[in-house]
């Protein structure tokens, strides 16, 4: 947990800085136990935003391939992600995913899937809904505005630096179940909740961004 602090600290702490973030409700991020930490996505730099919401090691599904790579796959285990295969068929990810949030690991899922563009929250996957009610762990939502204009694009390779703002709703606990299986009308009726919220947080956070200095 050294290396994952360590990089932490260099990273985030260094994209805080450098972008000049503005962060509004960090105190909604729980101190301890499992949660789905649910950010819009605009850009690859919305990673070390997130991350420096809390000195907790965030774990988060990457690629297979990227964990073949020789050295690297070490480093991403480290950082707190684990493999998945990108069919949509990888149930061992999904379980493994739902062992650690139950075991109390927070765990990021971009509910909008890849990156989007713009400031309206686009139609959600059902992973984070299915994840908190299978898990029994809340939501935590958050919008992020101004990362993608510092970097979206792989034709940009130089990051720019307009401010960020960051915006942390309160976690949206999912209601108790007492099965095993999660009916589909319940991961629908989460996820639409979590939409609604995320378009509410990233217009705050967009209007948190444009406050004069």
């Amino acid at each position: 947990m050294l290396f994952y602090s360590t990089v932490r600290m260099i990273v985030a702490g260094g994209s805080r800085a450098v972008y000049r973030a503005r962060i509004r409700g960090a105190h909604n991020v729980p101190a301890d136990g499992g949660y789905v930490f649910a950010p819009s996505h605009r850009s690859m730099m919305d990673i070390p935003f997130v991350a420096w919401l809390t000195p907790r090691r965030i774990r988060y599904m990457g690629k297979q391939q990227l964990f073949d790579v020789p050295l690297l796959g070490p480093i991403f285990t480290a950082l707190g992600g684990f493999p998945v295969h990108r069919d949509g068929t990888d149930r061992k990810a999904v379980r493994e995913a739902i062992g650690m949030l139950q075991a109390g690991e927070p765990m990021l899922v971009y509910p909008e899937g890849t990156r989007q563009h713009g400031p309206k929250i686009q139609p959600l996957e059902p992973g984070a809904a299915y994840l908190s009610l299978r898990a029994g762990v809340p939501i935590v939502p958050i919008g992020i505005a101004g990362s993608e204009e510092i970097l979206r694009t792989h034709s940009r390779h130089i990051p720019t630096f307009h401010r960020v703002a960051i915006v942390v709703g309160t976690p949206i606990n999912p209601p108790e179940r007492s099965g095993g299986v999660v009916p589909r009308a319940e991961v629908d009726a989460l996820t639409a909740h979590l939409h609604d919220t995320l378009q509410d947080l990233l217009d705050d956070a967009y209007d948190l961004r444009d406050l004069p200095s």
